[in-house]
């Protein structure tokens, strides 16, 4: 038999006989993969009867004639195999936060939208006065000065100790309450930021958010005036996020912990896992499928740039399998009866069939799972010629 040839008991199958397919595999990549192995199959013309026992044929003198497609042999592997599900995500960030202005008078500096502000530093101007931020969750609603207490004065010892006005010796970061300590460290932030040191914090002077912000969108305008609740700026934090709408069809393949793959814009990708899971499903419209919202958390947020709301792909690890005999998906032979085999050669050159029964399908590597007493690592099998 020439290389382009298959085995002996590899006869067509009747006209209109029927090809069976592996299994109902509950996944819909896997209906995916099955697809390809028609695709294979197809392409290499191949529909396989069994005439009898599954024995050794020789290659010479076996008399079978060639099938007319070229092909090649690969080595069974074990190995990990995962199942994966590839959607559509939307690459941001996380939070978002409205900034509202405290101060009276005109707005003379306003940031850039895209700037990242940490705590300690200049948010915006009023008067020519700065706006600084603040870390805490508690918003702004009142002065603070000594003698007073809550949780806003809270946040704020914290913040005097964080930014190094004040040690947590000299002053307690968890305590509520406004004390000398308190005023001397404020003093010392406030010669920082080139005001006027009365240890005491105007309604206004600060602002209070969870976390660092970026700047998404900035609504108010130089030169306008700047009063008690106006909105200055859209805001969300720095840490990356990919957003998902799951159909909700396939809510069942995807858990918490999931190991994701990043397919960024420029084509790069970079690795992440599932942090979020709605539970319950939403639809755009009444027309429009529900879906299912879930987040990504990168891993290497770095890795992923400074787009925001750009599309990426996501591939989800649904399920892995380890130490699994393995075999290209193109290998796979459908039986005329019902099933597959794949065609094994010996070490002497001798070809025979060796039914298999199908697990996992490993898209991305082009392996699919098999189990069957006839194969073992290393034997090589009959595939398409690439």
């Amino acid at each position: 038999m020439s290389a382009t040839q298959r085995p002996e008991t590899a006869v067509p199958a009747a006209p209109g006989q029927p090809q069976h397919g592996p299994p109902p595999r509950r996944r819909r990549k896997k209906a995916l993969a099955a697809a390809v192995v028609a695709v294979a199959l197809a392409g290499a013309g191949v529909a396989v009867g069994l005439a009898g026992p599954f024995g050794d044929r020789a290659r010479s003198g076996a008399g079978a004639a060639s099938n007319g497609a070229a092909t090649s042999v690969a080595a069974v592997t074990r190995q990990s195999l995962s199942s994966r599900t590839s959607v559509n995500g939307t690459l941001g960030y996380t939070g978002s936060y409205s900034v509202i202005n405290q101060a009276q008078g005109i707005f003379t500096a306003l940031p850039q939208e895209g700037r990242v502000v940490h705590q300690g530093q200049v948010l915006y101007r009023v008067n020519g006065d700065p706006v600084v931020l603040l870390y805490g969750r508690e918003p702004v609603y009142r002065a603070l000065s000594a003698g007073m207490s809550g949780a806003d004065v809270r946040q704020l010892n914290h913040d005097l100790v964080a930014l190094g006005y004040a040690t947590g010796a000299q002053l307690d970061p968890s305590s509520d309450d406004f004390g000398t300590e308190t005023t001397y460290a404020l003093q010392k932030l406030q010669a920082h930021l080139g005001v006027e040191q009365t240890g005491t914090l105007p309604l206004g002077q600060a602002v209070f958010e969870p976390t660092a912000i970026r700047i998404a969108k900035v609504s108010a305008g130089l030169g306008t005036q700047a009063g008690t609740g106006t909105p200055v700026l859209q805001a969300t934090s720095t840490a990356r996020l990919v957003s998902i709408d799951l159909d909700a069809a396939e809510q069942s393949e995807v858990k918490m912990g999931d190991e994701v793959t990043i397919t960024l814009p420029d084509g790069k990708t970079t690795p992440g896992r599932v942090s979020s899971i709605a539970k319950v499903a939403t639809a755009a419209s009444q027309s429009a499928a529900p879906t299912v919202a879930v987040q990504v958390t990168p891993l290497h947020p770095a890795a992923t740039g400074s787009l925001d709301q750009a599309p990426v792909r996501v591939s989800i690890t649904t399920a892995t399998v380890r130490n699994a005999l393995a075999v290209p998906v193109a290998a796979l032979l459908a039986l005329a009866s019902g099933g597959y085999a794949v065609e094994e050669v010996t070490p002497r050159g001798v070809h025979h069939l060796v039914p298999v029964q199908l697990g996992m399908f490993d898209d991305d590597a082009g392996l699919v799972q098999v189990t069957g007493s006839g194969l073992a690592v290393g034997q090589r099998v009959v595939v398409p010629a690439s």
